[in-house]
């Protein structure tokens, strides 16, 4: 077993502090600083700093001739071969009549001098050189320190053990989101789990630190490997120092590549916490006050808007943008909207149009062109469609204003699929519309009400041309019904000796040789078409004993309108339906009858079916004499109201 001992570099003071530096500088790479706008370390007030190995012992100001930048590069290029000297560190201080110096006593070497520039309020020139000599003699011998081979092996078996150990924290890492998927994640899936209605939520933060940990981690250990080495850490800062270096002004202030980059991680940040606290107000405040999905959609997009507008608003400005100056820029953009951007903008204000009118919502079933499908979600810029075969495609907005689109799921989702069928001349009309009924019947998903018509469309060139008008509940299973009733009709036109007709033309020969030689060469020929007729015959026979006269003759083309008007009389009448006030909840529905009773009466007074009693229930809708108390339902077999229409109170 592989143990890892820690012990020879993690008790040293050095490198605790190394740790520190290196987390510190983490947070100062990623957390905004407003008051460095303009670089307060290179140009505030003049002054430029003093350098040794990567940090920052103090600032030097201007010098007659020299400018603060010009002393600070001649006094760090000092330091830089002080630091590789082999000789002790001895500092000095002599002070003359003009200036206080600072030398090494043992090279001998000037290091620097104090002026009056460079010291700070409440003391004089040789105090402050004090405090300089300390820093310097501090940072010279940890740099000769740091240059030994001792503290480079040291430092190399600690980089080993930092990566070592990031490595291990990274498997972790990774194990926990394995077991956490296979654990926490399966647990929640139950609807009795306390954390299943916050899961999605839960995971997106989870994986979101799966993601954004290991990246920490490793920044961490390479900042720390950095400091371990006084040269690395010294290209670390000119790194630093080089992102730093202003790239452009807006108004008087001038900003820097890495402030830029800052305000983006900030930005990008700043949307994650606003879907975030969308995702929150959707799940648990309109969820709990029972707000439908098409509203939640509504408020969490709007609210998003909101809460990322003025969230840019909010870290333009205590990032120190003066936001008035933006607009020249804002001006730019208005043009780029005007001619470059325009399908953008389009799009963007056609998702605010569908979102408010709500043409298509998320779970409609829509066709849009040759695009047929279900609408998954409805974005600011586009809408996802996802067809019937799988394939999710993204749509722009603005097509759904400029171009017709058929929505079966808007409003009431019962719609009607029509079925052309050519049937050939000389076919019973009245065999063909069983057949045609008895296929819509017997599919389960075809609804009752409104009931199943066959219309007979025209007379064509080789057929007579029909059409099955079926309804559904569930548009998106049209194409799959429209099969099997295809299926279904086929098998029964086959059945019925019904003949299904493909483009034909007769050719009429008139001549008397002609025929002669027909008769000489065939003469059974009128006892083979004779035998031919009597066998059709037969069938034709067979086929119309097998059918009753009912399901020749339906029941609505079995009754005349006499009839009609004296059964419904009938049903008016004091021994017809019980036709009284109602009470359901809390409303009360006056001069109504009960569909259920309605169907037994039929039944038992006129000798129907429940079926032929429920289809002339919907033909007395149909022909509006008769209507659901609240428009609601069509004629059903079960506790629903229903009023003549002249019985209406207005």
């Amino acid at each position: 077993m592989f143990i890892l001992n820690f012990s020879k570099w993690s008790c040293h003071p050095s490198h605790w502090k190394l740790i520190l530096i290196s987390l510190l500088t983490l947070m100062l790479t990623w957390l905004p600083l407003p008051i460095s706008a303009q670089s307060p370390t290179l140009n505030s007030l003049d002054k430029s700093p003093i350098i040794v190995d990567g940090i920052v012992l103090f600032q030097v100001g201007s010098l007659n001739n020299f400018s603060a930048q010009q002393r600070a590069d001649i006094i760090n290029k000092t330091l830089a071969e002080e630091v590789l000297s082999p000789e002790p560190v001895e500092l000095i201080i002599f002070q003359d009549l003009q200036q206080t110096v600072i030398r090494n006593y043992t090279t001998k070497r000037h290091l620097l001098s104090v002026t009056e520039v460079d010291v700070i309020e409440g003391i004089n020139s040789f105090e402050q050189a004090v405090i300089w000599k300390k820093h310097l003699s501090q940072a010279l011998e940890r740099g000769q320190f740091e240059r030994s081979s001792a503290y480079l092996s040291q430092a190399i078996l600690s980089s080993l053990g930092i990566i070592l150990a990031v490595i291990i924290i990274q498997a972790f890492l990774i194990f926990l989101g394995v077991w956490a998927e296979k654990k926490w994640f399966r647990e929640w899936n139950q609807i009795t789990s306390n954390f299943y209605v916050s899961k999605e939520f839960i995971k997106l933060l989870w994986r979101i630190f799966l993601l954004v940990s290991p990246i920490l981690i490793w920044l961490s250990g390479i900042l720390y490997i950095c400091y371990l080495f006084p040269q690395s850490r010294s290209r670390f800062y000119q790194v630093k120092m080089l992102l730093w270096q202003p790239i452009f002004t807006l108004g008087d202030k001038s900003y820097s590549a890495l402030q830029l980059l800052l305000l983006l991680a900030l930005t990008v940040g700043l949307w994650f916490l606003v879907k975030g606290l969308v995702f929150l107000i959707k799940s648990y405040l309109l969820s709990r006050l029972g707000a439908n999905r098409t509203v939640q959609e509504i408020v969490g997009t709007f609210t998003q808007y909101i809460f990322l507008f003025l969230g840019l608003i909010i870290l333009l400005q205590l990032w120190g943008l003066d936001l008035s100056a933006l607009a020249i820029i804002a001006s730019v953009l208005g043009v780029g909207i005007g001619f470059g951007i325009q399908n953008i903008a389009n799009n963007f204000i056609s998702g605010l149009i569908i979102i408010l009118e709500r043409p298509i919502q998320v779970g409609d079933f829509i066709k849009l062109g040759d695009l047929v499908g279900t609408v998954q979600n409805v974005g600011s810029r586009s809408t996802q469609i996802k067809t019937w075969d799988g394939v999710s495609i993204i749509v722009p907005n603005s097509r759904f204003l400029e171009s017709e689109v058929i929505n079966w799921s808007h409003g009431d989702s019962t719609s009607a699929i029509r079925l052309p069928i050519g049937v050939a001349y000389g076919s019973d009309i009245k065999r063909v519309r069983v057949a045609l009924l008895k296929a819509a019947r017997e599919h389960q998903e075809i609804l009752a009400n409104p009931r199943p018509k066959v219309l007979f469309q025209e007379f064509g060139d080789s057929s007579l041309n029909f059409e099955l008008r079926v309804w559904l509940k569930e548009p998106r299973h049209q194409f799959r019904i429209k099969s099997d009733l295809n299926y279904a009709i086929e098998k029964n036109l086959r059945d019925y000796g019904i003949e299904i007709p493909f483009p034909q033309r007769d050719l009429n020969l008139r001549s008397p040789h002609l025929q002669q030689l027909i008769k000489g060469l065939f003469p059974t020929k009128e006892i083979i078409t004779s035998d031919s007729s009597k066998s059709a015959k037969f069938v034709d026979e067979y086929l119309a004993s097998s059918l009753s006269e009912k399901e020749l003759d339906p029941l609505e083309e079995r009754l005349t309108d006499s009839e009609l008007k004296a059964l419904v009389k009938q049903m008016r009448s004091p021994n017809g339906l019980s036709l009284e006030d109602r009470r359901y909840r809390l409303n009360i529905y006056p001069d109504c009858f009960i569909g259920s009773e309605a169907v037994n009466w039929l039944v038992e007074h006129q000798n129907y079916t429940r079926e032929e009693a429920i289809e002339f229930g919907q033909i007395l809708i149909e022909r509006g004499i008769i209507h659901h108390v609240l428009d609601q339902h069509s004629f059903e077999d079960s506790y629903l109201f229903y009023r003549f229409c002249d019985n209406e109170k207005l």
